[in-house]
């Protein structure tokens, strides 16, 4: 390289900015200090030079890592911690142990790859079956007839035009039988005695195309009708009132024909889209709904051929345009939209795929699901107790520690085993420090979203100082985070954006905190009695919005506290010899996000059966009644508000 060459690529290999996966929640929550190692996280693929993989990949994400280092500018690198086989994704630049000293380790050999390889020219390309692209194609009027082959509309006729698409997407809709009539009825179906006439063949959107062949229109692409039709219709310059008979009515241009024609009048003003008051009669007509957007005529003589000025004739109404489609709760039909949001999206749990139905601004409908959960807990026929516990923790990675004592907890009563006195107060206090951290790291993922940058900053970096430490680093740190929770509570700001957010009544299923934020419900540690000695009691907020769950959550920190000091020691879970003995078991703890049980089967010592419900497999059940109507940022907030861990997701 030459000199100046070298100069900026020693500069980029100081200048590192990340990209996290499965996100900086899951590192911090490990243990990871990204923000103190001389490195940017960012929250955008396109302003990363490295993706960093913590730990191993689940199968759910792996297409979209893929899709997100494809995103990466050159020059981009990988450094994977404890992350094993990455595949699709190429194999990592540099890999370490997923430890903090594995992190300063691996991070001074990437900026050594970085600074030697910034100016290759031989770097290949990415690509992966993620990537690859296919070609469906789609009506514009009906965007929900998708076909692999080029074609035209079922519905309306106009030709399906081309789009691309992921190649692992589907493979096409298909329409169902009655909904696929003959060309010669998508644009008058109810004419079917009427067509088949001689031309000359006319556009029923654009009567100035005239051909003396059948065909389709070149502006719009409708099939061309006979004038005979047109006129029968009631769309040309006979009395609309006579024009119509009983069989004729039903198919008065309704439904998805008129879908056709709704981009082709932008102009239409929308007091002739929705009726003028004194029509007129209506003879002839059987129902005057159908024809509530005919403004302006006594009797419906010309159809809007007469009076209005700047509106072409044959135009439809937005009634008859948007018959049968999806409306909003005010009455309003716009054009809905899906819009994705993760699984890597800043703010919201790293693995949740959210799916939001949008209606203008606001949310009509939403959809939501775990890619990381649902793993089978016993790997294989059986496993060794011991085993059984480890694998536990490690798939709950936002919450190893209550999950590890739950594990050795169900499998100690299999085995008639009963821990001291002293293990049941460490255990207790690990699993309150596990809930001070997690509460933390929520602060943190909370504020990155709603933009309240000092709370991320410091909660995340208060998470970090105790999510592992001993019970004096505890007490060291108690000051700093009760200072933080004070001014979190005073935040003006926090209650404006908070309050009757995400409203959840008291009739809805929910656990752990998101339960008690409504001004009652249940806490597994209630019938503990090692934490009732501690002091334990029950805490509850009124109100059930977002903001109710937040301060629910601050209280549970300065709870956690106090029973951490009251234990007077943290132990982590640790399973004795349970033999070779056989036996059921069950056990039930509040973690930080609510209750989880368990159940197990040992057999001579082998754990052959377990079963396993959580907090998250219940709350993940009210992101619908949370968005609902909800403006899009709230939306958002909502769905926060219920810190979901998608690794908690069996169902």
């Amino acid at each position: 390289m030459t000199g100046l060459r070298r100069l900026i690529s020693g500069a980029m290999a100081r200048d590192l900015t990340a990209f996290v996966l499965p996100g900086p929640s899951v590192a911090r929550s490990m243990g990871l200090d990204l923000a103190g190692s001389h490195l940017r996280v960012v929250g955008t693929p396109r302003h990363a030079s490295v993706l960093i993989v913590v730990g191993p990949l689940p199968a759910g994400l792996r297409d979209a890592a893929a899709v997100i280092y494809a995103q990466m500018p050159r020059p981009r690198a990988i450094l994977a911690l404890g992350a094993g086989d990455i595949a699709p994704l190429p194999d990592a630049h540099v890999s370490a142990p997923l430890t903090r000293a594995g992190l300063q380790s691996g991070l001074a050999d990437l900026r050594r790859v970085i600074a030697a390889g910034a100016f290759r020219a031989d770097t290949g390309e990415f690509t992966a079956p993620a990537l690859e692209v296919r070609v469906e194609y789609t009506c514009p009027m009906h965007p929900e007839i998708v076909r692999d082959a080029p074609g035209d509309c079922p519905k309306c006729g106009m030709t399906l035009v081309p789009r691309e698409t992921a190649s692992n997407g589907h493979g096409g809709h298909d329409t169902p039988q009655e909904d696929t009539p003959s060309p010669a009825g998508h644009a008058h179906a109810g004419h079917a005695d009427d067509a088949g006439g001689e031309g000359p063949y006319i556009c029923p959107m654009h009567p100035e195309v005239v051909s003396d062949v059948p065909g389709k229109c070149p502006k719009c692409g409708m099939f061309l009708v006979t004038a005979e039709e047109v006129e029968s219709h009631g769309h040309g310059h006979g009395d609309h009132g006579q024009g119509h008979g009983s069989k004729a009515q039903g198919a008065h241009m309704h439904g998805d024909p008129a879908a056709g024609s709704a981009q082709m009048h932008h102009d239409v003003p929308d007091e002739a889209h929705h009726g003028h008051e004194g029509d007129g009669d209506h003879c002839g007509h059987g129902e005057q709904a159908d024809h509530a957007g005919h403004t302006g005529h006594a009797g419906h003589g010309d159809h809007s051929a007469a009076g209005l000025d700047g509106i072409e004739p044959h135009f439809m109404s937005m009634v008859e345009l948007t018959e049968g489609q999806p409306r909003s709760s005010d009455g309003l039909q716009m054009e809905w939209i899906e819009a994705p949001f993760g699984p890597f999206f800043p703010g919201l749990p790293a693995g949740l795929h959210l799916n939001l139905t949008l209606d203008g601004d606001s949310v009509a409908g939403s959809e939501v699901r775990s890619l990381v959960g649902a793993t089978e807990l016993v790997d294989g026929p059986q496993m060794t107790a011991g085993d059984f516990v480890e694998r536990l923790a490690a798939m709950m990675p936002l919450s190893p520690a209550a999950y590890r004592t739950l594990a050795c907890a169900a499998v100690e009563e299999a085995a008639g085993v009963e821990p001291d006195h002293n293990a049941r107060r460490g255990r207790a206090a690990a699993v309150e420090r596990e809930r001070i951290a997690s509460h933390l790291g929520w602060l943190a993922e909370f504020g990155l979203q709603s933009g309240f940058l000092w709370l991320a900053a410091r909660a995340g970096a208060l998470q970090l100082a105790v999510g592992n430490a001993d019970i004096d680093g505890i007490a060291a740190q108690a000051g700093a985070i009760r200072r933080l929770i004070r001014r979190v509570e005073a935040a003006p700001l926090m209650r404006m954006r908070l309050r009757r957010i995400a409203r959840i009544g008291k009739d809805a299923p929910a656990s752990g905190p998101v339960d008690r934020a409504r001004g009652g419900g249940a806490d597994a540690r209630a019938g503990d009695p090692t934490l009732i000695a501690l002091g334990f009691e029950m805490r509850v907020r009124d109100g059930g919005d977002a903001l109710a769950r937040l301060r629910l959550r601050c209280d549970e920190i300065a709870q956690s506290l106090d029973l951490i000091a009251a234990a007077g020691r943290i132990a982590v879970p640790r399973l004795p010899d349970v033999g070779r003995v056989s036996g059921e078991g069950a056990a039930r703890i509040e973690t930080p996000r609510g209750a989880a049980s368990l159940s197990v089967k040992l057999v001579d010592g082998k754990v052959v059966e377990a079963e396993l419900d959580t907090p998250s497999d219940v709350n993940i059940a009210l992101v619908e009644t949370v968005t609902a109507q909800q403006e899009l940022g709230d939306a958002l907030s909502a769905v926060a508000s219920l810190d979901l861990s998608p690794w908690e997701v069996r169902g």
